[in-house]
């Protein structure tokens, strides 16, 4: 349903689930996603939300590459050991404007452009999170 509101112009709101985007976005965060048209092209930092088989996925631009005239988008989750495939701009959905605090999590997610990124760390807090859960029962 998100991706139809989206092509049809509308902001939608989602709830993040899983932990790729750790610690920027956690899971429970209230997301708005704009869509991709309001804005132009996204740039590398910025985070999107990208059309998959199975619904949304929402990571960060890496990079932006143009071949054979036709330009591609390399994103990767914040946590993610690894990039994922590149996508054209017709798989990116739209791109995360904002985010809400909610009961599950009490600080809204930090959705800033950054280029910055600490995936080996972030990918090392994940995993300490689910040894923590798993050792907690």
């Amino acid at each position: 349903m998100s991706v139809i509101l989206l092509a049809e112009g509308k902001t939608v709101r989602i709830k993040a689930h899983g932990y790729s985007m750790f610690p920027a976005i956690k899971p429970g965060s209230l997301i708005l996603i704009e869509p991709l048209q309001q804005k132009g092209r996204p740039v590398p930092g910025e985070i999107v939300a990208i059309r998959r088989e199975n619904g949304i996925v929402v990571h960060r631009v890496t990079r932006r590459i143009v071949k054979d005239g036709v330009t591609w988008y390399v994103t990767r989750g914040d946590s993610n050991s690894s990039s994922d495939k590149p996508v054209k701009i017709e798989q990116i959905a739209g791109r995360i404007i904002k985010s809400e605090a909610t009961g599950e999590n009490p600080e809204a997610a930090d959705v800033r452009i950054r280029t910055n990124t600490n995936y080996f760390f972030n990918r090392i807090r994940v995993i300490v999170i689910f040894i923590v859960k798993k050792i907690k029962g």
